[in-house]
């Protein structure tokens, strides 16, 4: 610890602070900056509403929050029930303006970590840093952070989760770092058939040990293949009957763990993949150029967009493109409302070699030539980008799809 009692090497994703009072803020900078000093912080002067917090927590990863709770202990408490309701592992502390026994009680029970009475010294700050470590494992001093991948269906049988395996293969060839693969799907996963692996654990157990989950358990949850690490759902589908709603925990702990995190998931309904969805940095919704995946392309769309999910997270992969069967790309396009990200041609042969090995198709065919342009362009090569041929009559497709997205 500096002389200033500090921890420089301390750090969180984004700190978010909220106080309708821009002075309490300026009185919280000099304590970001010497404690948290390469933290972006996120200032929101007000009590932000539902849809105004999904926006700030859509915009990238929030540890912690510093709450002004003096100013307006009700609305405060709103925000509080509203953030642990929409990022159940983020760490809420209260500033109060007493020492006040009840005060500090309620906001407890609502689902604050820690309180500071305002205005707070460096030291109280930092025994207050230490607290939130010591409570919550997740929220970890310089611990790396990896990058989350969303691989979504629109339907079933898109090819999601030959993609995921493909891409998370991809990610440990352009990187150095880890990679862990997780079948996030608590009905159906199919990786451990693609991949030819077992487990005699699954995320279940991830999410009964989320709040001692540690880098020992961790190690015992999850298999390897091929360098990378997989994590796998249940073997039985029973297994997973027992109601599962938030994957914040498992999520959480891998970014600090891994340097991409593929998830493949079951799609994009339900309290369960919609927690997902908020926590990835990219959703890659997957879909086939035939009518049926497109129209289910357009609803999970739209579903997404009603419950706060940025637009700007989701990449439309078009899956087995064939030019003789479905839609154009450009119809897509004018379709859907939304680029068309990437396009994987059908390559049903190589596909089906890689299957019966349970290795990665490879790189020379034709989809692994298309699963080498898509990791390049998440993981930051830039892949030169085709120009598009004009097309006309897309009017008379909208019919197609009813309400636009």
């Amino acid at each position: 610890m500096s002389k200033n009692g500090s921890k420089p090497q301390r750090e969180a994703s984004r700190v978010l602070a909220i106080s309708p009072s821009s002075r309490i803020i300026a009185d919280l900078a000099p304590l970001f900056s010497q404690n948290l000093p390469s933290t972006k912080i996120v200032e929101e002067y007000g009590f932000p509403d539902r849809r105004h917090l999904a926006d700030i927590l859509g915009a990238g990863q929030i540890d912690l929050c510093f709450l002004d709770v003096h100013s307006d202990v009700e609305r405060a408490m709103q925000v509080i029930s509203d953030l642990i309701g929409m990022a159940p592992s983020i760490q809420i502390v209260v500033l109060l303006a007493t020492n006040d026994p009840d005060q500090i009680l309620k906001c407890l029970r609502q689902g604050a970590a820690d309180f500071l009475i305002h205005p707070s010294s460096t030291e109280e700050f930092v025994a207050c840093l230490d607290r939130i470590e010591r409570l919550s494992p997740n929220y970890a001093g310089g611990g790396s952070r990896g990058k989350i991948y969303c691989v979504m269906p629109a339907k079933g049988a898109c090819g999601s989760s030959t993609i995921a395996c493909n891409l998370a293969h991809q990610a440990r060839r352009l990187s150095a770092g880890k990679v862990l693969l997780a079948d996030l799907d608590p009905l159906a996963g199919t990786i451990s058939f693609l991949l030819k692996v077992k487990s005699t654990f699954s995320f279940l157990d991830a999410v009964a040990h989320s709040s001692t989950l540690d880098s020992d358990l961790w190690k015992g949850l999850i298999t390897t293949s091929q360098g990378i690490d997989v994590l796998l759902p249940p073997e039985s589908p029973m297994a997973a009957a027992q109601e599962v709603n938030d994957a914040s925990p498992i999520i959480d702990f891998a970014r600090r763990a891994y340097d991409h995190v593929i998830l493949d998931t079951s799609g994009g309904y339900g309290a369960w993949s919609l927690s997902i969805a908020q926590k990835a940095d990219e959703i890659l919704l997957v879909t086939t150029n035939e009518l049926p995946s497109l129209q289910a392309a357009q609803r999970v769309l739209a579903y997404l967009d009603n419950n706060q999910i940025q637009r700007t997270k989701v990449k439309l992969v078009v899956n087995r493109f064939n030019r003789d069967v479905g839609l154009s790309q450009d119809m897509i396009e004018m379709a859907l409302r939304t680029e068309v990200f990437q396009i994987i041609p059908s390559d049903y042969e190589s596909l089906q070699r890689s299957l019966l090995d349970g290795k990665p198709v490879q790189s020379a065919t034709t989809f692994g030539k298309s699963l080498i342009a898509l990791a390049e362009k998440l993981i930051g090569k830039e892949v030169p980008a085709k120009k598009k041929a004009s097309g006309s009559g897309f009017s008379s497709l909208f019919s197609l799809f009813g309400k636009k997205s």
